[in-house]
């Protein structure tokens, strides 16, 4: 069979909902359905910060402006789905005797040190740590690799954070942070952006897992993107709070077997899809972000923090800060 030049990182996120046998069930389902890496994230509930606006949200005039997201409820969601270091060595073992590449989500600066004792070569910076520049320069001494996603950042963020990973080789991941995301909000050709920075650059999807066949995802395949990531589960999609973005074992499938064929054969398979449609998931190459990316980058951005201890009591460091 033909080896896979496109990296396909199967996304566990919170899909195994805590529970060790469906994670280790989602590796070796990942290996058997072409993923090249599986990927969990480093969450600990003691690291949510505390921000009063998010207890009740904030509206003016009607309109939105700070989301709704108690802090009790997602501390206590978070503590059930928490990996320990223990339950990491295994998973990165594991991905190890199925062939896959083990990648983690680091959420604070804290955890970099650890992550790499367990054997993480590469991590993902999510979307809204672009922009966290001390946390990049950190990351960036201690992995082989940083995979970025490059989400709710703008233009010059995005800029700054290649300068300080410039130094060694580095991933930019186009995505949009709207769950679901509606194909007429991916504007795929942000991908050319990304490009001026660096080759290695990629698409995470986070579109229904079924619209139109994957083809966005395939789109960003033909457009040069050498990284895909999309949320991947083995559970029922009303099972799991990502479930609704989530590729199944025959979607993971489908998009491995898409990757290995030749550019005319990937063309030839969409032949029958609208040119509006494709010009539509193609979108713009320059972009303002939505109300939906902003609301979310306001909250995902500080959401969570390393513990420090100053004069007896206990504080989170965000991850622009220095510690």
């Amino acid at each position: 069979m033909k080896k896979n030049k496109i990296s396909i990182i199967a996304e566990f996120c919170q899909n195994h909902n805590g529970n060790i046998n469906i994670l280790n069930k989602m590796i070796e389902k990942a290996a058997e359905s072409g993923a090249t890496h599986a990927k969990v994230q480093n969450i600990f509930a003691k690291e949510l910060t505390f921000r009063p606006c998010f207890e009740k949200g904030i509206k003016i005039k009607n309109k939105i402006v700070c989301i709704k997201r108690p802090y009790k409820n997602e501390y206590e969601r978070l503590k059930k789905l928490e990996l320990n270091y223990k339950q990491l060595e295994r998973f990165v073992e594991k991905c190890k005797k199925f062939q896959l590449i083990p990648l983690i989500t680091c959420f604070t600066k804290s955890q970099i040190d650890l992550l790499s004792k367990i054997g993480f070569k590469t991590i993902k910076i999510a979307s809204y740590d672009c922009s966290s520049f001390q946390f990049l320069r950190e990351a960036n001494k201690k992995f082989t690799n940083l995979i970025v996603s490059t989400g709710a950042t703008y233009d010059d963020e995005i800029q700054k954070a290649a300068q300080i990973l410039k130094s060694k080789s580095f991933t930019f991941l186009h995505c949009i942070t709207i769950y679901p995301t509606p194909l007429k909000d991916i504007n795929l050709n942000r991908i050319k952006f990304l490009k001026k920075f660096t080759k290695n650059v990629g698409y995470s999807d986070h579109a229904v897992a079924i619209d139109q066949n994957l083809i966005a995802i395939k789109l960003a395949i033909l457009m040069g993107a050498n990284v895909i990531e999309k949320h991947f589960t083995i559970l029922e999609a009303n099972k799991t709070r990502d479930g609704v973005v989530s590729m199944t074992p025959r979607h993971l499938s489908k998009i491995s077997e898409f990757a290995k064929l030749k550019k005319h054969d990937q063309r030839y398979s969409l032949k029958e899809t609208s040119k509006k449609l494709i010009n539509k998931i193609y979108g713009r190459t320059n972009r303002n972000m939505t109300d939906i990316e902003l609301l979310n980058r306001s909250y995902y951005k500080g959401r969570f923090g390393s513990i420090a201890f100053k004069n007896d009591s206990r504080k989170h460091i965000y991850n622009w800060e220095e510690i």
